[in-house]
């Protein structure tokens, strides 16, 4: 090949790739979408857990969203007050208000109050222990206590207690729903910090022969729904709370509960079968 025909080719190639280059560049002017650099701002301040507990995808969603206005920065109920004031200051906005959501468990039947029917030796997990004999404890409502919400939980937010029944800490807790997903017998629920109401069993049997299962379980005896008409109604045995009538209800709703399977909760969740409130039970 003559030089001349080797220039010519450069030549050629050239005229190519410019052509290519220019019209890229032209492309790039023309569709390019503009981002807002607060995005990138806001996604730095949040606190990268990708938790989904605000409802969006992500951190990086959740700042979109901030950034345009639909969601409140304390939406991100993980945040800390700092890093929830810089967010708002940032996007000059009001901070908000969020009630802050926690796991629940609805079950206080530990090992010490829910005696077992059948040793399981096998994998450590419930929901293998449930698969294989149905978790071994004689209520098959209850909690299995193999653990595997708190090997779930990447926030380390959930411990065992001695009574093999998980604990949630409230403070790490992110409700992400980890949980909630682990859990075979589905205990779990999230529920707002404000909802201090709840019934800690699901057991489905009456008077005796849900408290022969577990001395804790709900005995459907009435009271509670009896104390609070219209917040806590009976249903197949159990005691149901209408969380959209919450805010009529108050302490009194669990004072007479014999069991205590239905609790008032101020704060972090008591896993105790004790009375909420002092006196008799009538």
């Amino acid at each position: 090949m003559t030089a001349q025909a080797i220039l010519g080719s450069v030549a050629i190639l050239g005229g190519v790739g410019l052509t290519f280059g220019t019209l890229i560049a032209l492309a790039n002017r023309k569709l390019r979408v503009w981002e807002d650099p607060r995005i990138e701002s806001v996604t730095d301040i949040l606190p990268g857990a990708n938790c989904g507990a605000c409802g969006f995808a992500g951190c990086r969603a959740f700042a979109e969203a901030a950034v345009e206005g639909t969601v409140a920065p304390a939406g991100c109920t993980v945040m800390g007050e700092g890093e929830l004031e810089d967010v708002a200051a940032l996007l000059g906005v009001d901070a908000g208000e969020a009630v802050k959501r926690v796991a629940r468990l609805l079950c206080a039947g530990g090992s010490d109050v829910a005696p077992k029917k059948a040793i399981y030796d096998g994998l450590e997990s419930c929901a293998a222990a449930v698969a294989v004999s149905g978790g071994g404890k004689a209520c098959p409502w209850g909690c299995i206590g193999l653990a595997d919400c708190a090997v779930s939980c990447d926030f380390d937010a959930i411990r065992m207690t001695a009574s093999d029944l998980p604990e949630v800490d409230i403070d790490l807790c992110t409700a992400c729903g980890d949980c909630v997903d682990a859990c075979p017998l589905d205990l779990f629920v999230l529920m707002p910090l404000d909802h201090k109401l709840i019934v800690q069993c699901k057991n489905l049997l009456d008077g005796e022969a849900a408290t022969d299962l577990c001395a804790v379980a709900c005995n459907a005896c009435g009271r509670c729904a009896a104390d609070a008409p219209g917040v806590v109604e009976m249903m197949q045995g159990l005691a149901v709370v209408d969380y959209e009538a919450i805010d009529r209800a108050g302490p009194e709703a669990a004072a007479r509960c014999p069991t205590g399977a239905i609790r008032w909760v101020e704060g972090a969740q008591d896993l105790r079968p004790e009375l909420v409130l002092s006196g008799s039970v009538t």
